[in-house]
């Protein structure tokens, strides 16, 4: 039986627009949505893809290796990162004690004994909603932060410090926090980039690969976005301005455009990674509908003008037309930039900052440069980048096959979409797989389509009561919902506090049930900052705690405790 909540407590589960408000932010986020009373809820429109689609890939060689792990290594189990101090100003991290694991019993009942036999079917670790951000991109809208909190972050400027400290921890894991067996691969659901910008792209497929960073577009000289601005809008940490932020307690850091905008250097997954699509990737801003290299915001976002300010009336305006999602093609939008083109900053052109198309999303993926741990593609398919559709499954382990779906609308629009040549291909693949458990992937929750999508995979997967888990993000906020035969496992994302990723354990309990465990883990970077270190493990401690501060953030991102570390039981069929 999936949770309930009313409309009432349902409406306070956002942090603003642009950070939240069904739409979630412009640039700041449209991706972290509103989960709304189940009664209420919508799903998708619109038909992307062909009927075909790639078949599944062989498994990734894997050795599962059954001996003991502390339960606590590397997780949320044994401790996590806690606000200290009073909440009514800026609050440093410390360590608190760790997440209990929670068993639910919603869909089969949780039967003595499963411990001594349960044996190992899956592990993986599930990354979601990284949003890794170029700064200084034209088109972005902090302006919009007057009007909403969550329209822009203190702690963009970080992300891929941030992500690859995530990925110094899942190299860092030593197995299934339960099982022992080591884990198969990493998947993504999504946002892996902020702006659809071709930049962002490399410093992802960089990241979770491995290799050297500039996270760091235009001048190659100077920083040119909103935090040196001289507007108390912004957190100016690299100067005397006596901002917005720093009255609230917001730390001065001489020296750290510089720390930032210096190459970094990632390892890259020791374990193959796959990656699944979400709506910052394949639209720019997450919203508007993509041209590729043609068109107005094609032009603007490579070109030498930035907007920094808004006019009270015009940045409201603005704000209810991107939360309403009313602008699919950016209209109103670019008439709006404009008009304001005199009001404009002055910024250093660069042709990285160019969005790129899904054929181009697959191509770079397709790319022997960003192998890293395989599999070639990771997920994707030459067969993916020609017809242009970004849902593929994959053989995960003996048994049990992983299906990747796109449920952006290329229509323009933040909500998820599946159109009927999708669902046809996913309405095929289950049914081949028959006897086999299937665990499907998706950035959109059942929650967060916008024309009775959600309700049609929801309704589908019990049909095919093979699919064991529908697992995803986009809200930012961990959720795990019972639908009857299925669990639905949404992760939280890394770009708000906590920032955190997911363990998911696979096992066969030889009693007519399945469990699956989730536990969480943060990044590697210590949970207490120094504000001396501006090192790039220094910095991603520094990511994590002003994601705690950004004004406008929620502390419930990590939901509640039965969406956190958990034993989900399901029958076996």
């Amino acid at each position: 039986m999936s949770r309930l909540r009313s409309a009432a407590e349902a409406a306070l589960d956002r942090r603003s627009f642009l950070a939240a408000t069904g739409a979630v932010g412009v640039a700041a986020g449209i991706g972290l949505a509103l989960r709304p009373d189940r009664a209420a809820q919508a799903g998708a429109v619109a038909a992307q893809g062909p009927a075909g689609a790639p078949a599944v890939a062989a498994a990734a060689p894997s050795t599962r290796a059954l001996a003991p792990v502390p339960p606590w290594t590397g997780t949320t189990l044994r401790k996590v990162a806690t606000p200290r101090g009073s909440a009514s100003g800026y609050r440093r991290l410390g360590t608190g004690p760790g997440w209990k694991r929670v068993v639910r019993t919603q869909l089969a009942a949780a039967r003595d004994g499963r411990a001594e036999r349960r044996t190992a079917l899956a592990s993986f670790v599930q990354l979601t909603d990284l949003h890794l951000t170029d700064v200084q991109h034209p088109v972005r809208t902090e302006y919009l932060r007057a009007q909403a909190a969550g329209a822009w972050r203190p702690q963009e400027a970080l992300t891929v410090h941030g992500a690859i400290s995530l990925v110094e921890r899942v190299n860092a894991l030593r197995g299934g926090p339960v099982t022992g067996a080591d884990l198969d691969f990493v998947m993504t659901t999504g946002d892996n980039t902020d702006n659809n910008c071709k930049a962002e792209l490399d410093w992802f497929l960089r990241t979770m690969s491995g290799g050297r960073i500039t996270p760091d577009t235009g001048d190659p000289g100077r920083y040119e976005g909103v935090q040196d601005s001289g507007l108390p809008l912004y957190w100016h940490p690299d100067g005397a301005l006596r901002d917005a932020d720093k009255q609230r307690g917001f730390p001065r850091l001489e020296g750290y455009f510089a720390a930032v905008r210096r190459p970094v250097n990632s390892p890259g997954l020791r374990l193959p990674w796959y990656s699944t699509v979400g709506n910052h990737d394949d639209l720019p801003s997450g919203c508007f509908a993509n041209a590729g290299a043609s068109g107005y915001l094609a032009d603007f976002a490579v070109g030498g003008r930035k907007l920094l300010s808004l006019p009270v009336n015009d940045a409201k305006a603005l704000e209810a037309v991107l939360r309403k999602g009313s602008d699919p093609r950016g209209t109103y939008f670019t008439d709006l930039l404009r008009r304001e083109s005199r009001r404009m900053r002055s910024v250093t052109p660069d042709p990285a900052r160019a969005p790129f198309t899904p054929r181009e999303y697959v191509e770079a993926h397709l790319d022997p440069a960003y192998a890293g741990a395989g599999p070639a593609g990771h997920g994707y398919t030459r067969q993916n980048a020609e017809t242009g559709n970004l849902y593929y499954s994959f053989r995960v382990a003996d048994g049990v096959v992983g299906v990747s779906l796109d449920t952006t609308d290329r229509g323009g629009h933040f909500a998820g979409s599946i159109g009927k040549a999708q669902l046809d291909w996913l309405g095929r693949t289950l049914l081949a797989h028959r006897d086999e458990h299937l665990i499907v992937f998706s950035h959109h929750n059942s929650w967060t389509f916008d024309d009775g999508g959600g309700d049609k995979l929801v309704a589908l997967f019990k049909q095919h009561r093979n699919v064991i888990a529908w697992i995803n993000g986009h809200s930012h906020r961990n959720e795990i919902l019972a639908h009857g035969s299925f669990w639905e496992i949404s992760t939280a994302s890394h770009v708000e506090f906590p920032q955190l990723a997911r363990i998911v354990e696979l096992t066969d309990n030889h009693d007519g049930t399945l469990s699956l465990f989730t536990t969480l883990i943060e990044s590697a970077a210590p949970h207490r900052t120094d504000y001396t270190d501006l090192s790039q493990t220094g910095l991603a401690a520094l990511y994590r705690e002003l994601s705690l501060n950004a004004p406008g953030a929620r502390q419930t991102l990590a939901g509640p405790l039965d969406a956190r570390n958990t034993e989900l039981l399901v029958k076996k069929r």
